[in-house]
């Protein structure tokens, strides 16, 4: 068998490789582009893996479409853009957005505008455009948005619930794009590459071209029920979500409009997808391999300690499967930050330290966890690994979980242990991998 860490790396290298936009998009392409030869084609996006998917967009066309009448503009994350030649690509913040984000969302917005009958919109999008693409109604400020972001992010509410407050705060997400798109007289054609639980289009980037279920009244519940609608809450946020309840403003685009029979959205890339992907890869090295799930959600600690348990079962006993094994699943963790720590690493790094922690007899696991977007939260690294030689370490270094968990400071623990994984970014994004490995 191969060293531990050789098969962790080549594992999520594997994971990342089959969320690669120039791998997954050209079949889809090749579909929604046969009957769009003598259109205009207007390109828009937003998320960390836009700039690629731009790029393989116009590397495709290049070479199957080289007459293609198209032009547009995405919005990436700061640090993630590549070359294109028609595409204009704009970094902004994430994932509170900043004036950079604004802008470029107006721009998106009058791009939308010009659009007229025959044409045909081809949104490229992926986690992080909700932050990206931040144009909130005329009432609301983005320094409000930016407060309510914030505030959602650090009471460890999950993307599902963060997203239903950010579409009804939207001139674009929650379908309003694909709304204003087929009001133009467009077709509407959406790739998606998921970093949601259960890949729902509705999600993924706060779903511009997406129906959407959720409602007004469910997007102030979601502030309720984080305590969030104190004092120095946004008055501009709470009175735009009371006017909608009232009917005053439209709702998010729902299942039932006529707008979906031009709009189609595609997911090209997910968690599962990735997974299975790091799993063949683990099989040609001979390896017994499960895939726990890519739904896996919950406080990061708490999701350690389940998978832990599931290690020490499979470690100490033959049954279910045998030994040499993987383990491996995705989905999204979050962290739940108490107002004392400032936290450093990320939800990956986190549910690492707890099991790190929590499989200290185990003395022979090894295991990573990283987001496939390359990046993990605060720092710069996508997350972290250890095997029994890093467990080693620590013990005869003196380097106690104990010391870094109540500060929340995963990144600082697995520096000292050279146990950080740091890809930079990886220009696509799938959610959280983790695998561990259980030997002979």
């Amino acid at each position: 068998m191969k060293p531990a860490s050789e098969i962790l790396l080549g594992a999520y290298q594997a994971a990342l490789q089959a969320a690669q936009p120039a791998h997954i998009l050209p079949a889809y392409l090749e579909k929604i582009l046969a009957h769009s030869a003598n259109s205009r084609v207007l390109v828009l996006g937003a998320g960390k893996a836009a700039a690629s998917m731009a790029q393989a967009f116009e590397e495709y066309v290049s070479q199957s479409y080289p007459q293609l009448n198209f032009d547009g503009l995405v919005i990436t994350r700061y640090g993630h853009q590549l070359p294109t030649k028609k595409i204009k690509v704009i970094e902004a913040a994430h994932p509170v957005p900043d004036q950079a984000a604004y802008q470029a969302a107006q721009k998106t917005y009058e791009l939308l505008n010009s659009l007229k009958p025959g044409d045909h919109l081809i949104a490229l999008i992926s986690g992080g455009g909700s932050s990206l693409l931040t144009l909130p109604v005329p009432t609301i400020s983005v320094d409000d948005l930016r407060w309510v972001t914030k505030a959602l992010l650090h009471c460890g509410a999950p993307i599902e619930e963060i997203n239903v407050v950010r579409k009804h705060l939207s001139v674009l997400q929650g379908g309003h794009m694909a709304r204003i798109a087929v009001s133009k007289g467009a077709k509407v054609d959406a790739l998606l590459i998921s970093d949601v639980t259960g890949d729902d289009p509705a999600s993924i980037a706060s779903g511009p071209c997406a129906a959407d279920p959720s409602t007004y009244e469910d997007a102030l519940l979601i502030l309720r029920s984080y305590g969030l609608l104190q004092a120095d809450f946004p008055e501009s946020v709470i009175r735009h979500l009371e006017e909608g309840m009232r009917g005053i403003h439209p709702e998010t685009s729902k299942p039932d409009d006529e707008i979906f029979q031009t709009t189609h959205n595609h997911v090209i890339a997910s968690a599962r997808q990735s997974l299975d992907a790091a799993a063949h890869y683990c099989q040609a090295q001979g390896l017994n391999t499960i895939v726990l799930g890519d739904t896996v959600m919950g406080e990061a600690k708490d999701v350690a300690y389940v998978h832990a348990a599931i290690a020490r079962e499979f470690t100490l006993h033959q049954s279910p499967a045998q030994k040499p094994l993987v383990l491996l699943s995705g989905g999204e963790c979050t962290v739940t930050l108490p107002k004392n720590a400032q936290g450093r690493g990320g939800r990956c790094s986190e549910f690492l330290l707890h099991f790190f922690d929590k499989t200290a007899d185990l003395k022979h696991l090894a295991a990573l966890a990283a987001d496939t977007d390359g990046i993990d939260g605060s720092e710069n690294n996508a997350g972290a690994w250890f095997d029994a030689d890093i467990r080693e370490l620590a013990s005869c270094q003196n380097i106690r979980v104990r010391d870094y968990r109540e500060q929340h400071d995963a990144f600082g623990f697995f520096e000292q242990l050279k146990g950080l994984v740091q890809t930079g970014p990886t220009l696509t994004n799938v959610n959280d991998f983790r695998i561990i490995l259980i030997p002979d």
